[in-house]
């Protein structure tokens, strides 16, 4: 399934910045309440409320202690900006012309440590959620660690390592970043009792022959990631991916709770068919964006542009808001002022994200030193609703991570 949540244009121009802390409960048809307050440990405990929230400065940020007054500015400001941000969201909740599935949590996080968190409906930080294609930046982190540890290597063939694979010139890069050629997806992608290594096979069988030479198309489509995943399997030894996710797990702590298990766990759609919950996913964010996960190398690579001189085929952001943009390892970079196809022009290190169909959308803002997620499950296909409920915070949320940025004049 080729799926992702399409930003629009509003959310895409907004310069959206920074990140408080807060827990939210749900309230019957409101909001959660708002607690801020600075750290990146748990969220802090905050009362019901079906409309409106509250707020408390918390432990004060990065910028100064208690009494200094630009510390106090910045927090007085910030406080502002999530009341006008709380409010948009109660109203959003309830505009069906936004959304007429309201179950959803917003959770934005800065620099500092400070965080903003509101949900709404049946939803919360730890409300597990099937991924769609935010999955695909999971994924792409796992089977690099791999290259960390010298099991793979980005120019590695799929012929090392798959037996029926004859193919030449495709490497794991191409994979990565969706420019292997291999687009063609076989039906047993999405069936739960298939083989995953049988079905991996069937791909190349479909596409052999027929593919566009490696580095020369970009196609979003699943079976890039099925085929590098099983490169991975082979590779470390391990008996099936979900194996191979576990170690990861273990190593790194993250997605404690976490798996690939759709369509099942034998047969796991890497590209989207993954759980989650809101607060692992910004813990993985953090991570990468700190750099506790990958190599500096690795890692500067995952967020690169990778698709190189690779002419445009399939890209749902072009399709479906008319912009072009680039993609890394499993990850998009974002470019609001690319408006046809092959016209990229934004360079790296401004934003990244991972969009999924059912409206999530995980992400780093490297120029405004923020992260965060809009975690939702809508039905398949309303990635709108995502992008719209975003849209309605994306100007004030820049503001309000700027007041208290360590870069703001």
């Amino acid at each position: 399934m080729r799926s992702l949540t399409l930003l629009s244009a509003t959310l895409l121009l907004a310069a959206c910045s920074g990140a408080t802390e807060s827990n939210p409960s749900t309230g019957s048809g409101g909001v959660a309440g708002s607690v801020a307050q600075a750290g990146t440990g748990g969220v802090a405990a905050g009362g019901k409320s079906s409309g409106g929230a509250s707020a408390d400065a918390g432990t004060p940020s990065a910028g100064g202690q208690g009494g200094d007054s630009v510390a106090s500015e910045c927090e007085q400001e910030r406080a502002r900006l999530e009341q006008s941000m709380t409010e948009a969201l109660d109203a959003a909740a309830t505009d069906n012309t936004i959304t007429k599935d309201p179950d959803f949590t917003l959770a934005l996080e800065a620099a500092d440590g400070h965080r903003f968190v509101y949900s709404h409906g049946n939803s919360s930080l730890e409300t597990v959620y099937e991924s769609a294609s935010t999955s695909k930046w999971v994924a792409a982190a796992v089977i690099l660690d791999l290259v960390d540890r010298g099991t793979l290597a980005l120019d590695d063939e799929p012929s090392k390592w798959l037996p029926f694979w004859q193919a030449q010139g495709v490497t794991l890069a191409h994979l990565l970043s969706f420019t292997s050629g291999f687009s063609k997806e076989p039906l047993c992608i999405n069936l739960k009792n298939a083989d995953f290594a049988d079905c991996v096979e069937r791909a190349y069988d479909a596409n052999v022959g027929v593919a566009p030479a490696p580095g020369s198309a970009f196609d979003y489509s699943s079976t890039h990631l099925q085929i590098a995943g099983l490169m991975a399997i082979r590779a470390a030894g391990a008996p099936s991916f979900a194996a191979l996710f576990e170690d990861w797990q273990r190593r790194t702590g993250l997605f404690p709770s976490g798996a690939f298990d759709l369509p099942s766990l034998e047969n796991p759609r890497l590209a989207g068919g993954m759980h989650w919950t809101g607060a692992e996913y910004l813990e993985f964010l953090r991570a990468l964006n700190a750099g506790a996960i990958l190599a500096p190398a690795t890692r500067a690579a995952m967020l690169d542009n990778q698709r190189g001189a690779a002419k445009v085929i399939d890209s749902p952001t072009l399709d479906g808001i008319g912009q072009d943009w680039a993609y890394g390892f499993g990850n998009w970079l974002e470019c609001p002022t690319a408006l046809s196809a092959d016209t990229f022009d934004c360079g790296s290190g401004h934003r990244n994200s991972s969009p999924g169909a059912y409206g999530a959308y995980p992400f780093i803002d490297f120029d405004h030193h923020y992260l965060g997620i809009l975690a939702r499950q809508g039905a398949l296909g309303t990635f709108r609703d995502g992008d719209s409920l975003f849209g309605v915070v994306a100007h004030d949320a820049a503001l309000w991570g700027d007041a208290c940025s360590p870069s703001s004049p």
